[in-house]
């Protein structure tokens, strides 16, 4: 790593003036006046220096975590699993993953400040810190004083960084200095490839509301086994029913503890994720495979819907997670663990569900780091996967059966492009034309998300406190 100018001044971009009251308490007092303190800063430097370690663990285990998210697809995931975060005590743990999430749902809002605040790209270590520091500033409940001061302070920690400190003190406070952080760009939240991609795809308008889903901390949507439980959890859940046996709840915290969860009237579900078994309505009677099944949920969909349903899936501890969330709720369904492309069972369904992998892109609400890890070579791989699933599929559809289709992906050719190939590949499939108005009503499709060719498109603008983004389409053997 390069070190920086000798003159820090001439890195930074715009006058570099001494830290307003905001960072060094109320201006001077008169002769004989004592000085006020900025509430809850420390009256010492001793108890600043105290304040400013307060969470540096955290600090630093937050950047590991935003660095495996960046690096790889489910590097997020498997950094949580670390002892190096998992030993962390549950405060810091809490608060490292807070700052990594505002850091990855606002890294390109972040960048963009550092660039326009620098006349070279700063190293990349160097814009780590920045970012980490700007974050706290802008968003979270951190004195201004301790989000400056230790991330200095964890740039001194490595003699690569450390020449850096002046810049990194010089640009935070100037950030302070001019109010905090200003609106964001929405043509610049998301991955510069991405955002065209979506512009291309959706139009700009479509693409700009999009990208600015990413800086709404999501709900927690919940389904419900019927209608009865959720009319019965509603007020207790600060609820809003989203259709279907959907419900959107206010609360925060431990869900363990909320109404209805120890006796299994609900279990956590995206709204966008209950549409695709909501649109098949009752199936009572009926025998359904729900394929790449975990985490479950539609799973226990089609079982409330009156299923006799088998998930199927080729991890064995997402399926343990299944198997606990069947109990909880008091449902049976059979378990299976095997690759769905090659697996030996020669039953025909009524309903076989794909909700097949992908890159996830829809998700980033509450998974930012998909649209950080996801490289543009992914689309393709992941586009191959699904073409080997939906074949594999066909074969399992009983005659007069329906093949559902879903991906959690904004990208089309996870979607739309797999549908009309699939169907040019296997004549004996057509396509289920969607009914918007039926839709809407029984199942909350927003009505925008029906589109004309039949199937289904949401976009996570497109309700009012956003939804994941999904492609859905019901497909019928003949």
């Amino acid at each position: 790593m390069a070190p920086p100018s000798k003159n820090l001044r001439s890195s930074v971009k715009g006058p570099i003036h001494k830290a307003p009251n905001k960072l060094s308490g109320n201006a001077p007092s008169k002769p004989g006046q004592k000085s006020a303190q900025k509430p809850g800063r420390p009256d010492t430097p001793a108890a600043e220096d105290a304040a400013d370690t307060i969470g540096m663990a955290a600090r630093i285990a937050a950047m590991d975590l935003i660095d495996a998210a960046r690096e790889k697809r489910s590097g997020f995931d498997e950094a949580l699993t670390k002892a190096a975060y998992l030993n962390m005590s549950e405060v810091d743990r809490s608060f490292a993953r807070a700052l990594t999430m505002l850091v990855l749902r606002r890294l390109g809002q972040l960048d963009t400040v550092i660039a326009a605040k620098t006349t070279k790209a700063p190293p990349e270590p160097i814009r780590a810190l920045l970012r980490i520091g700007l974050a706290q500033i802008g968003f979270m409940q951190v004195p201004d004083f301790a989000a400056v001061s230790t991330t200095v302070k964890l740039a001194e920690r490595q003699s690569t960084t450390r020449p850096y400190k002046g810049l990194i003190n010089a640009i935070l406070r100037g950030v302070i200095r001019e109010g905090g952080l200003k609106k964001p760009d929405p043509n610049r939240l998301a991955p510069d490839w991405l955002f065209a991609r979506w512009k291309a795809t959706y139009g700009a308008d479509d693409a700009k509301a999009i990208a600015l889903v990413l800086t709404e901390e999501p709900a927690t949507d919940l389904s419900f086994k019927t209608q009865a439980a959720l009319e019965a959890h509603t007020t207790a859940l600060e609820g809003t029913p989203l259709g279907g046996l959907s419900l959107r709840s206010a609360l925060r915290g431990d869900i363990r503890e909320w109404a209805g969860f120890n006796e299994g009237d609900w279990w956590v579900q995206d709204a966008a994720a209950a549409i695709p078994v909501a649109l098949l309505g009752d199936l009572t009677g009926k025998t359904a495979v729900d394929l790449c099944s975990a985490p479950g949920g539609k799973t226990l969909q089609l079982l409330a819907a009156g299923a006799t349903a088998v998930a199927v899936d080729r991890s064995k501890s997402r399926l343990t997670r299944i198997e606990e969330n069947l109990a909880r709720i008091g449902y049976q369904a059979e378990v299976v663990m095997a690759d769905a492309e090659n697996w030996d069972d020669k039953r025909t369904f009524d309903v076989v569900l794909l909700d097949a992998p992908c890159t996830s892109t829809g998700t980033f609400r509450r998974q930012p780091d998909v649209l950080w890890a996801t490289r543009p070579a992914d689309i393709a791989k992941l586009a191959d996967v699904q073409h080997r699933l939906l074949d594999a599929s066909a074969p399992r559809v009983a005659p007069g059966g329906r093949l559902v289709y879903c991906t959690c992906s904004l990208e089309r050719e996870e979607g739309e492009t797999q549908v009309v190939a699939f169907l040019r590949r296997h004549p004996e499939f057509s396509l289920v034309k969607i009914d918007a108005q039926a839709a809407h009503q029984e199942a909350g499709v927003p009505l925008a998300s029906v589109r004309p060719e039949g199937w289904v498109r949401l976009l996570p603008h497109q309700r009012p406190g956003s939804q994941d983004g999904f492609f859905i389409a019901v497909l019928t053997r003949q």
